[in-house]
């Protein structure tokens, strides 16, 4: 048994939904193994859920590689600054602010371990997770641009919640 089944069989008979949809958007589909696992790992760190996190660690080394799991840490570290931050922006409503530089680096989205369309959905799945529609409309606008389709965003946003929905069943 792998390391999210392990995890999933732990999940209580009242989130009975949320283990078998665990198990539905890791399954083989669209997106590819590494898109899928670094959606959902990127999305178990924004979390804060680390079994769930290890687990996904775990089996996506084996399934996605350590390039793919470099990026998922990575989007997920530079949403938890790039959300707040533009979120904060988008919610005081004020021209001023949004009128100052970030002066936030971010070096590793123009520069990913694997390619760039990947990184965007890790980050778009994070910034969903996040609630900062700012950043949702920009990597979901950069996940099109880059090659990839709607129905890859859907997929990503749908292990998003999924993923979300896990760390609190497993709590």
């Amino acid at each position: 048994m792998n390391a999210v089944e392990e995890l999933r069989a732990s999940i209580s008979e009242p989130a009975r939904d949320i283990k078998l949809n665990l198990q539905a958007v890791l399954a083989p589909g669209l997106l590819t193994p590494a898109q899928r696992y670094g959606v959902a790992i990127a999305s178990a760190v924004a979390t804060r859920n680390h079994a769930l996190r290890d687990a996904l660690i775990a089996d996506g080394r084996e399934l996605a590689g350590d390039a793919v799991i470099d990026d998922a840490l990575a989007a997920a570290s530079l949403m938890a600054m790039n959300n707040v931050f533009y979120r904060f922006r988008h919610m005081v409503g004020k021209p001023s602010y949004g009128e100052r530089p970030a002066r936030l680096r971010m070096q590793r989205i123009a520069k990913p371990a694997t390619n760039k369309p990947d990184f965007e959905l890790f980050c778009l799945a994070v910034s969903a997770i996040n609630g900062c529609e700012v950043c949702i409309r920009s990597h979901e606008e950069a996940v099109l641009n880059g090659g990839l389709t709607e129905e890859h965003v859907h997929d990503a946003v749908r292990i998003a919640a999924v993923v979300n929905a896990a760390a609190v069943a497993i709590a």
